[in-house]
């Protein structure tokens, strides 16, 4: 489970230091892709194939099955942490995060969560009413 916010910065050759409660876990490997909201995810290996593997499944003559199967497909990167823990994003994901320096990592249950530090303010604050807001007729989670 990856929980927490973590505020690594990205060095000049687009790599982080991964949180390190989180090193051991990724150390096999992870994926990098898009995310919604113009983040990036990373996502242990196998759990990255578990997670594809419903979306997968899904029939290509459906539109929106089509298109979240290349957006993810498409912009994911094999990665490997190096001997001290960082990770390189590469340029098309940095570019689509909008990643410069000042980045933030969450925790998001199933995988972390890259965004661009401003980009995280922003929305971080124009989410906070909505959550105070939930009630018991919000969604149930899980």
């Amino acid at each position: 489970m990856f929980l927490g916010t973590y505020t690594p910065k990205l060095d000049d050759k687009g790599r982080f230091f991964l949180p390190a409660k989180f090193r051991e876990q990724l150390s096999a490997g992870l994926v990098i892709t898009r995310a919604q909201d113009r983040c990036l995810a990373i996502w242990p290996t196998e759990a990255f194939m578990a997670e594809v593997a419903n979306s997968a499944n899904g029939p290509s003559t459906v539109r929106g099955v089509r298109d979240y199967q290349r957006m993810v497909a498409s912009g994911a990167s094999d990665e490997l942490p190096d001997s001290q823990g960082r990770v390189t994003v590469p340029p098309p994901l940095r570019a689509y995060a909008g990643l410069m320096k000042e980045i933030v990592v969450i925790g998001a249950f199933n995988r972390l969560e890259v965004w661009d530090a401003a980009t995280w303010a922003d929305y971080s604050a124009a989410q906070e009413e909505a959550f105070a807001a939930l009630d018991e007729g919000a969604p149930a989670v899980g």
